[in-house]
């Protein structure tokens, strides 16, 4: 005696698209075609096959479907960090531009490593998904290999390319290092100090932008940067304006190259009884929530991180659907957010 579909899936542990059919009463295609394409079938139909699908607990096999369809609904998201303020504002943006489109996300925490990075679009890779947001424009040989051999649509975030080929939606990170750079040297300082932490692409361009303003203003000085590959945190913050002061006594400013860093900074000014910004201006990158709350508050980059990630989540989408986009290069800009600490 055979078994039957339900059966027999039964013993292999999943309920099929079979077993759906059998218990709604209807061919196997048109089972598949009531939960694909709904509005192809009548609403009687659909609603037996849907009370099947809610009474066997049936997942749909994605990976068949894509199969079949040369299209998975997936979208490869790596970003840097998953516990960063900036990048979840990122996620959140690339998330409500997706809202209305059945799109489902594999989002990869790299944790600023190239050999996370080829491990998890190595594994999402299987996934055949329609499309890719990364993070930066900086990769390792074996991702861009990954990239170039896949042909899926990519769209780079935060940064912009000089590639003419490259789709990217950011703001220049060197042009908002020069431009703080020059409105420090405009207030009057002299000796800018430059603290880099993590040392990802992002904190370099900045740095590269400084020294161009320093440079150009005559006042460059190598000892006036202090670049560490440590996890920026607003400890480090604190513990590295100390090694500034003690390495360049007559610093009058400090440009961080990120807000956590500046709140470290101004943290340890006050526990010294250093005034700012009459004895030192502190400034920031990224525009924080808290740091327009602080005291004295915190002079940043303010980025628009939101934005960033629900237009190049936009960009990607027309990508896949074949559409050109207006701009393969979106420049999003920054804002100089002058406030009381310089």
């Amino acid at each position: 005696m055979s078994k039957s579909p339900s059966s027999r899936s039964r013993a292999s542990g999943r309920v099929t698209l079979s077993d759906v059919a059998a218990r709604a009463g209807v061919a196997p295609m048109t089972a598949s075609r009531a939960i694909n394409q709904p509005d192809l079938v009548s609403s009687l139909l659909r609603q037996r096959v849907e009370q099947a699908v809610q009474e066997l607990g049936y997942v749909p096999n994605r990976a068949a479907r894509a199969l079949a369809s040369a299209q998975s609904n997936v979208i490869v998201v790596l970003v840097p960090s998953l516990s960063n303020t900036v990048f979840t504002a990122v996620l959140q943006g690339i998330q409500d531009a997706l809202d209305d489109d059945n799109y489902q996300l594999l989002i990869g925490n790299t944790r600023y490593s190239d050999a996370e990075e080829e491990k998890l679009l190595n594994v999402y890779m299987q996934s055949n998904p329609d499309g890719i947001l990364l993070s930066g424009l900086t990769h390792s040989p074996r991702v861009q290999q990954m990239l170039e051999t896949s042909r899926v649509p990519v769209v780079s975030m935060m940064d912009l390319s000089s590639d003419p080929d490259l789709l990217c939606v950011g703001f220049s990170q060197v042009e908002a290092g020069q431009a703080m750079t020059r409105y420090l040297i405009g207030k009057g300082k002299k000796r800018i100090g430059f603290i880099g932490a993590q040392l990802d692409e992002r904190t370099l361009r900045r740095a590269e932008g400084y020294r161009k303003a320093m440079a150009d203003a005559g006042l460059a000085d190598t000892r006036l940067e202090i670049m560490v590959p440590d996890p920026s945190t607003i400890a480090l913050g604190a513990e590295l304006l100390g090694r500034m002061l003690a390495q360049v006594p007559d610093c009058d400013a400090i440009f961080c190259c990120n807000d956590d860093l500046a709140h470290g900074a101004i943290y340890q000014c006050q526990r010294r009884g250093i005034s700012v910004p009459e004895q030192l201006a502190i400034c920031g990158f990224n525009d924080l929530p808290a740091s327009a709350w602080m005291k004295p508050a915190l002079t940043t980059v303010g980025t628009p991180r939101y934005k960033i990630g629900f237009e190049a989540a936009t960009m990607l989408r027309a990508t896949i659907r074949g559409e050109r986009p207006a701009h393969a290069h979106l420049d999003l800009g920054f804002t100089l957010m002058a406030r009381e600490s310089a």
